[in-house]
């Protein structure tokens, strides 16, 4: 298991040069998470640190034993041809949003940064605070990066898709998010969970293609124009307009996700797509459902255990990795 600091194994008196090294690299880690956690809140930009972090470990194939082949949390999504597949349109903002941090905190890996990035927007958005683990290896190159058709979809190196045509084949939504998480090493809670961070954020047309709305004022819903008080502070924020949204304040993070989708009458303002449709409609996946709707608490406790697992995938860890002291 990881520790904070590796004790010298000549001395236990005298610190090593491997210990006073590991304890100036802890400090970067901490100040970057600090400055990271001020800058997502200051900028709103939670949910694009999310997903970028998702889309580089969700293409981790538990069959593949060698790394980086696995794919996972190795920081490649910053290569071509990964960060130019469909579904990571967008995601370059998000990577350039990371390198000042990289650049002021060289010690954190981009593989650590692109993950710590992601807890760090959960906590910002009243979120669970994550027990994350550090000491991830960077993928190098591009050739970490897995082929679009490499896990047995028709692209996006395995990625989900929110409705038919499924790329792993699968005629139902159940069955695809099942062929997906299940190829990560997820379980139904886990997939209800994880759906779960649809709390945050919206799609666009001019990203993901999956609604009509695109970026800008005039393309925004009731909810996605300008000074919405959609942050869990209840404040507006600045950010971008446009696009639409799972639920109504998708700046917070919180159960609505699915309190929303329970209601009976679909929002037309906001989105509701078959994968969304599916954890309340498929029979093993609506006990988890109605769970996490039911409770904040219980929902926080399962996905912060699953949003750990994910950002684990296929990460190589330096010396057994490393955590952060509690603030």
């Amino acid at each position: 298991p990881g520790s904070q600091f590796k004790p010298d194994a000549r001395s236990k008196c005298v610190p090593s040069v491997f210990s006073l090294k590991m304890a100036g690299k802890i400090q970067q880690y901490v100040a970057c998470k600090k400055a990271l956690t001020q800058f997502i809140g200051k900028q709103n930009c939670a949910p694009i640190m999310v997903r970028l972090a998702w889309h580089d470990s969700g293409n981790y194939d538990k069959r593949i034993s060698e790394w980086p082949a696995c794919g996972g949390a190795t920081g490649s999504i910053r290569f071509a041809p990964e960060i130019n597949y469909g579904a990571n349109a967008g995601l370059a903002k998000g990577l350039k949003f990371l390198e000042p941090m990289k650049a002021e905190y060289p010690a954190v890996s981009w593989a650590d940064l692109i993950q710590m990035g992601s807890a760090c927007a959960i906590e910002a958005t009243g979120g669970p605070k994550i027990p994350m683990k550090y000491g991830r290896v960077e993928a190098a190159d591009s050739s970490a990066c897995p082929e679009e058709t490499s896990r047995g979809t028709g692209g996006n190196a395995g990625l989900p898709d929110a409705m038919a045509p499924f790329g792993c084949g699968a005629q139902d939504a159940p069955t695809h998010l099942r062929n997906i998480f299940y190829r990560m090493g997820f379980d139904d809670e886990g997939i209800v969970a994880l759906s779960g961070a649809h709390t945050l954020g919206r799609a666009f047309k001019d990203r993901s293609g999956t609604v009509p709305n695109a970026s800008g004022e005039e393309n925004a819903t009731k909810y996605t124009k300008s000074g919405c008080p959609v942050r869990h502070d209840a404040t507006s924020g600045d950010y971008m307009p446009g696009g639409k949204s799972w639920t109504e304040k998708w700046l917070s993070f919180d159960n609505s996700y699915f309190t929303t989708l329970a209601e009976k009458q679909a929002n037309p303002e906001l989105i509701r797509f078959p994968t969304d449709e599916a954890l309340f409609q498929d029979e093993k996946f609506r006990p988890y459902f109605e769970k996490f709707a039911a409770s904040q608490e219980d929902f926080f406790e399962a996905y912060s255990r699953a949003h750990k697992k994910l950002s684990e995938l296929g990460a190589k860890f330096e010396d057994g990795g490393f955590t952060l002291p509690e603030e």
